[in-house]
């Protein structure tokens, strides 16, 4: 009978195997046996970090049990379900349609990821924006360049385990399976990601990238045909809409054709960057961090005059990067490497919005909360002529004043000194600065000069959500139109989006 125990370790001792196994297995009373990790997490509240490690042991005689991740067949000659969208919810729907007999044919406005490099290069350096191929469009889509947060661990959500079982799978760090916080890595998620397309295409589904959806046509309730960019068009049975947050013509579509959408709330401001040696000395309270810790992080939540201010993907040793799909607009976003090893920690730093924001912009209807976003990227655009970025340092900001110089920054595109007052909501703008007032008091050295905030963080969610039938996930007026994931309003980062795309897979399984 295996044991289940929860020990505390030193930062030294926690990263030495050798040292945990030894110790679990003498805590159990076993002097042989197998240890399988179940959970680690850091607790920095006190003085002195310390780390929680939750293990299995098994005795000699016993095997320990193992996750599983897809069941796999080919598929190559089954009915097939169509996807448009091969970003996390897009390729997890593939997988689970492999598994259950489907053939799953994937529809993709972007271009496979060795291609999109080129045009991600062009972005950073030249700031030229292709507007099908970008951080969010393409193979993987803005999964693949968002860091590999797998925060969410609710069951309630679908087979986690199963998820990140998968990932091993496909080349992910092992130690996913159990740390309280997992990540990948931004250096890591396109060789991850190539896989599973290999795997999908063995299997008999099909990937087509440089395929844009641009018309749908609808018989009877129901979607018949999809017509693309390119002048081809093929009929359908089913349609798995797993687009994004982003694809703002697919919204406009839904809009021109009639299609039910709703305008939806979501969180709008900066992304914020601190020296990662600051945020360290403020998280652990010291002036050098022991080595054996990894890069701090931090939640940050205020209530500021009835509404939540919040940070959003803390990213530690991690870069700015330009997150913008349209000429015309600047958009940030953030990430690490699966080392956290950057000069750089930074974090959205973001408000809530609603209806009451959206006024102004009320005569698009549904689209309202859309317009508001793209309006305030492209304000920012206009200030400074480019992808580069309006900043302020942050003590600056709190002061209204503007920055005469900025510090170095993670930024590639380049930062241009700007009154971020200007480029967001004054309901925006004046919350964040008193919670940074807030933050200051609380945590010595975070309100400073050598921290800047970055505008805009305007892509935390989608501005749009698509309605869906509880029980079988149809749209309630296109019976085999199946709105998922971020896209649509109903997850938010790569685990949910991956675990949504499962979901409205068995829910088209279910009626048949």
């Amino acid at each position: 009978m295996s044991v289940r125990l929860q020990l505390k370790f030193s930062p030294k001792e926690a990263n030495d195997e050798s040292f945990l196994v030894r110790n679990f297995l003498q805590k159990s009373g076993m002097q042989n046996g197998t240890v399988v990790w179940v959970k680690k997490s850091l607790d920095s509240r006190g003085r002195v970090p310390y780390f929680l490690i939750s293990a299995d042991v098994y005795s000699q005689d016993e095997v320990p049990q193992k996750n599983t991740g897809f069941q796999l067949q080919n598929v190559s000659q089954s009915k097939e379900i169509h996807i448009v969208g091969f970003g996390p919810a897009g390729m997890y729907a593939a997988l689970q349609c492999i598994e259950n007999g489907y053939k799953p044919v994937v529809i993709e406005r972007g271009k496979d990821i060795k291609a999109r490099r080129r045009d991600l290069a062009a972005m950073n350096k030249e700031k030229v924006v292709n507007p099908d191929s970008n951080y969010c469009f393409g193979e993987g889509g803005a999964g693949t360049y968002s860091d590999g947060k797998l925060y969410t661990r609710s069951n309630k959500r679908g087979p986690v385990q199963k998820v990140l079982q998968s990932l091993v799978d496909y080349g992910a760090k092992e130690s996913i399976l159990y740390e309280a916080h997992p990540h990948i890595g931004t250096n890591k998620l396109p060789g991850l990601v190539e896989a599973i397309r290999e795997q999908i295409l063995a299997c008999g589904g099909e990937i087509r990238f440089d395929t844009k959806l641009v018309d749908l046509e609808i018989q009877l309730g129901k979607i018949s045909k999809l017509i693309y960019q390119n002048g081809t068009s093929e009929n359908v049975n089913h349609v798995i809409l797993a687009t994004g947050h982003s694809a703002r013509d697919i919204f406009e579509l839904l809009a021109a054709k009639n299609i039910e959408i709703e305008a939806k709330p979501f969180a709008f401001g900066v992304r914020m960057e601190h020296p990662q040696s600051l945020i360290d000395s403020i998280q652990y309270k010291c002036e050098i961090k022991d080595e054996h810790l990894p890069p701090s992080s931090y939640t940050l939540v205020e209530q500021i005059n009835g509404r939540g201010v919040f940070s959003f993907c803390m990213c530690p040793g991690g870069i700015i990067a330009p997150a913008a799909t349209s000429p015309g607009e600047v958009v940030v976003n953030g990430w690490s490497p699966s080392k956290r090893n950057g000069q750089y920690a930074n974090s959205g730093f973001v408000v809530s919005v609603d209806d009451a924001d959206f006024k102004p912009f009320e005569k698009h209807g549904a689209l309202r909360a859309m317009k508001f976003q793209s309006f305030w990227e492209q304000e920012c655009f206009r200030r400074t002529g480019s992808i580069s970025a309006p900043a302020q340092r942050i003590d600056d900001f709190i002061g209204g004043r503007i920055s005469p110089s900025l510090p170095l920054s993670s930024y590639i595109p380049g930062l241009v000194s700007t009154s971020l007052y200007d480029v967001m909501p004054k309901e925006v703008s004046l919350r964040i600065k008193d919670a940074l007032v807030v933050l200051g008091k609380k945590m010595h050295g975070f309100r400073t000069n050598e921290g800047v905030l970055v505008g805009v963080e305007s892509r935390t969610s989608s501005p749009v959500r698509i309605p869906r039938n509880n029980d079988n996930l149809q749209h309630p007026q296109i019976a085999n139109l199946y709105p998922c994931a971020e896209g649509a309003g109903y997850a938010g980062g790569i685990m949910s989006a991956a675990l949504d795309g499962m979901r409205v897979v068995e829910a088209i399984v279910a009626q048949k």
